[in-house]
């Protein structure tokens, strides 16, 4: 019921806008339909990249900043921008419980129906708290978000522009058929100074984990391929026979997959070529997914996204 009426509301906020644009109104409403603004999408042609291709985000608490990387063609993934995160509460260290105010850390999976348009918080996405590594340890919580408004317990909040544009990239990604998006939540840029500076935190064999999965990426530019035994993240693993793995279990019998390097020159040209463009548009402030590259789709057209549940 709820999911219908969500559709009939997309449908008639179509029509209305629709009406809108013909009257000369010059204004998208709602906010959850609105195409990228032309400067965005002039800066993703300008990286080659497309509103459609999948994008992969990483959190860094430390650094307060959120990166949103985009697949090229050759299907790995490039850095296309990093936005501040407005605010997190808690500190290092991963979400245990439910109302620790504590922002989570690990690997997570956002499909559409995660998707909120109807947020408290202007708009939002569910990070997929608790995941099968955070139910091992009976890890509990619910609603854990990156949303708007700059206000968090226990999610990670942006200013309503910047989780506007971060909405819409990770909509048309889901929108062309990415199953899911992948989130990297780290404490820090999971460096080996960084990680040396840590080494007395009681979370510090946790961040060593999570570091296989961070040098994974800034090896392959591919998305780790994530999988939980033995109350630990499995990075990079074929089980053999297609065993399914208990998280907090032992692990079956499996195979480290090779890595496939990304090319250096490739690498490279993550960074705009334009000084003055990257200050203005990437200056912060403070598993395996499928991939799909679809033709161009019109920049107003109809879709849903997932249960339309008001809240965080």
């Amino acid at each position: 019921m709820l999911r219908s009426s969500f559709v009939t509301a997309v449908i008639t906020a179509c029509v209305v806008a629709s009406a809108a644009a013909l009257s000369g109104c010059g204004q998208f409403s709602p906010i959850y339909l609105k195409p990228l603004s032309p400067r965005t999408q002039a800066l993703l042609a300008e990286k080659g990249m497309t509103e459609e291709q999948p994008v992969l985000i990483r959190i860094f608490k430390a650094e307060s900043e959120l990166e949103v990387w985009k697949a090229r063609d050759d299907g790995r993934f490039y850095l296309f921008k990093t936005y501040p995160i407005c605010s997190y509460s808690g500190g290092l260290g991963p979400k245990v419980e439910q109302g620790d105010r504590q922002a989570p850390e690990g690997f997570y999976l956002v499909s559409l129906n995660q998707m909120n348009p109807r947020s408290k918080y202007h708009l939002s996405f569910d990070v997929g708290f608790p995941n099968s590594y955070d139910k091992a340890y009976g890890r509990t919580g619910q609603n854990i978000m990156v949303h708007g408004d700059c206000t968090s317990a226990g999610c990670y909040a942006m200013t309503d522009a910047v989780v506007e544009e971060i909405f819409i990239l990770v909509r048309e990604a889901l929108q062309a058929g990415q199953p899911a998006f992948q989130i990297q939540a780290y404490p820090f840029r999971m460096t080996a100074a960084n990680l040396t500076a840590h080494k007395d935190d009681k979370w510090y064999d946790f961040w060593k984990n999570l570091k296989e999965g961070y040098d994974y990426f800034e090896i392959s530019h591919m998305p780790p391929k994530v999988a939980v035994c033995e109350k630990r993240y499995l990075i990079n693993a074929s089980f053999v026979n297609n065993a399914r793995p208990d998280p907090a279990g032992k692990c079956p019998a499996y195979q480290r997959l090779p890595v496939s390097r990304a090319p250096a020159m490739q690498q490279a040209s993550t960074k705009p070529a334009n000084k003055g463009d990257s200050a203005a548009l990437a200056k912060p402030l403070g598993s395996v997914l499928g991939l799909s590259f679809g033709p161009s789709k019109p920049a107003y057209s109809a879709f849903t996204l997932g249960p339309a549940t008001p809240g965080r």
